[in-house]
């Protein structure tokens, strides 16, 4: 590790950090219905697209039809991205001529933009036709943005609200979190990454000569616009195999440090809307300290890791003074391929500048955990936001029953039925990673995909499914995952990570919106200050995590031992 390696992950994470103000207040304003810089451009849109969809704005929805608009939108998605990919070859933009993608490939890839997790069981250059990535790929990549942000404004209204029947409306909240969040953001870091060198042509590829004078050829498209939501929108998905460590994806350390912003941005900046938006700016912000001390802590261990190197490699002669650098960019290096594998798992982004399959297993290890934890660090766009929601419910739980007195959060009490919610939306991530990996390990078509045997196995495994069912969408590469039994099931563990969590958390919306709002007693447990921050951190490794240890023990941890006794399986 050295000294200019930790200012640059000090940098990238301060910056995120300084945005998140201006940010959240500007959206606060947005979804409060406020006047913006961009309303005099943006209203008269605004306005047009409810009256073409029929859309009464000032009609608000209570939280079941608020879900059921969710669920209908997303099945509708589904069937629209579905019928792209699978009718591909007959539709225009798509200069290499690539077939139909397969059924079960197609159903998978439905599911995993659906529920912006981006899961990629095949290579984007050699797969996915211009109109596919355009109007299939990056369209849901707004879409389930807006969707995951829509959803954490509903939860945020159950605390400003009192004695409520309704959260808002979902087309409203979708539409103004599409046109005056994700668009506009995303447009301005498009032309960064112009700039930076990222290609944006629709071109399918070019012809060149290499230095040994045989012909090359490169694959084109139209990536700087889709890289910009990819980052922005939490999705993760890239145009190329190699992600954000192909070149013309992530060509230098200036767009390394915009995409790893941008992937922060949002998600962070919502964090503080939410304080704005229940009028206690300062619960927004201990939200920040708690997840940023955890991201901190992810991203040193990993560098901590990676910077060690590996005794294997060492022992064969490599010079261990650079660290571990297989799998990374030599222009990115330790620091900064650390930092990003810590921020894209704690986020649910997916988004890779090396390879995760070659971090050394405490360095993988990180990564796997981080998605485990249930993607809140600071998560998702809007998904990250309704999480950490949940944990801090079951906080104020726990502080309770320490102290004998009734839960409260933010004025609202919490009861029997908001924790058997939260407890149900907590136990769908275990129940898909370690049933769907559990059933894995003893099948052997599944068994069958794995490029490593032993505990490395176990983690290629384990990481397919905690990247699933976390709607994360990276990868242990090692892993064939473009096989039927793959495409069905990490296309089901998707759909519990989203929509099973999701449906809950609704619920205890819904419950809370309809309480009274108490003004805090001297007795209730302060929640905005650091012994709750320092609760809620425990809550969400204990309660979040701990169930996942002994997987982890057959996985990356013996792995490590091993390592460290100079021994591979």
């Amino acid at each position: 590790m050295t000294l200019t390696g930790w200012l640059q992950i000090g940098l990238i994470l301060g910056l995120a950090a300084l945005t998140a103000r201006p940010l959240g207040y500007y959206m606060a304003r947005v979804f409060a219905g406020e006047r913006t810089f961009l309303s005099p451009i943006l209203a008269p849109v605004e306005r047009g697209f409810y009256a073409l969809a029929g859309v009464a704005p000032e009609r608000e929805q209570g939280w079941l039809s608020y879900t059921l608009a969710m669920l209908a939108f997303s099945a509708a998605g589904f069937v629209s991205l579905y019928a792209i990919l699978r009718l591909q070859a007959y539709l225009p933009l798509n200069p290499q001529g690539f077939d139909n993608v397969p059924p079960d490939l197609a159903f998978n890839t439905a599911v995993s933009f659906l529920t912006n997790t981006n899961w990629q069981a095949y290579g984007g250059e050699t797969t996915m036709s211009h109109f596919s990535q355009m109007a299939g790929l990056a369209v849901h990549n707004f879409l389930s943005g807006a969707t995951g942000i829509a959803l954490a404004l509903a939860v945020t209204r159950a605390f400003s609200r009192a004695s409520a029947t309704t959260l808002g409306n979902f087309w409203v909240d979708l539409t103004r979190s599409t046109l005056y969040v994700l668009l506009p953001i995303a447009l301005v870091v498009a032309l960064g990454f112009l700039l930076c060198g990222v290609p944006q042509t629709l071109a399918g590829s070019v012809d060149a000569t290499t230095l040994e004078g045989a012909k090359q050829t490169i694959a084109l498209g139209p990536m700087a616009g889709q890289e910009a939501i990819k980052q922005l929108g939490t999705n993760g998905g890239g145009f190329f195999n190699a992600n954000a460590a192909h070149p013309f994806e992530n060509p230098n350390a200036f767009a390394n440090f915009l995409q790893i912003w941008s992937m922060l941005a949002i998600s962070a900046a919502l964090l503080v809307t939410f304080g704005v938006m229940v009028g206690a700016e300062r619960q927004g912000w201990a939200f920040v300290q708690a997840v940023g001390i955890l991201l901190v802590v992810g991203a040193g261990v990993v560098y901590w890791a990676e910077a060690s190197g590996n005794p294997l490699l060492t022992a064969l002669g490599l010079d261990p003074a650079a660290g571990n650098m297989e799998g990374k960019e030599v222009r990115f290096g330790a620091a900064m391929s650390s930092v990003y594998a810590a921020v894209t798992t704690g986020e649910s982004c997916g988004a890779v500048n090396a390879m995760h399959d070659s971090l050394t297993p405490i360095g993988g290890l990180v990564p796997i955990f981080l998605i485990q934890l249930g993607e809140v660090l600071p998560g998702g766009v809007g998904s990250g936001l309704y999480g950490l929601i949940v944990f801090a419910i079951l906080s104020v739980f726990i502080a309770g029953l320490m102290v004998g007195r009734t839960p409260e959060f933010l004025g609202k009490k919490i009861e029997s039925r908001e924790i058997k919610l939260a407890m149900l939306a907590v136990l769908i991530l275990p129940l898909a990673i370690l049933g769907f990996s559990s059933v894995a390990v003893v099948l052997p078509v599944a068994l069958a995909s794995l490029a490593n045997n032993g505990p490395h196995g176990l983690s290629e495994i384990l990481y397919a499914y905690t990247s699933s069912t976390g709607n994360n969408g990276s990868a242990f590469a090692g892993l064939s995952a473009n096989t039927p039994w793959y495409n069905v099931t990490t296309a089901i563990a998707m759909m519990m990570g989203r929509f099973g969590y999701v449906v809950p958390v609704m619920a205890i919306a819904g419950a809370l919106a309809a309480k009274k709002k108490h003004p805090g007693s001297a007795g209730a447990f302060p929640t905005d200050g650091g012994l709750f921050v320092g609760l809620l951190i425990g809550v969400i490794l204990i309660v979040g995590g701990l169930q996942y240890f002994p997987a982890l023990a057959l996985g990356p941890i013996v792995e490590h031992v091993l390592m460290l006794a100079g021994k591979t399986f």
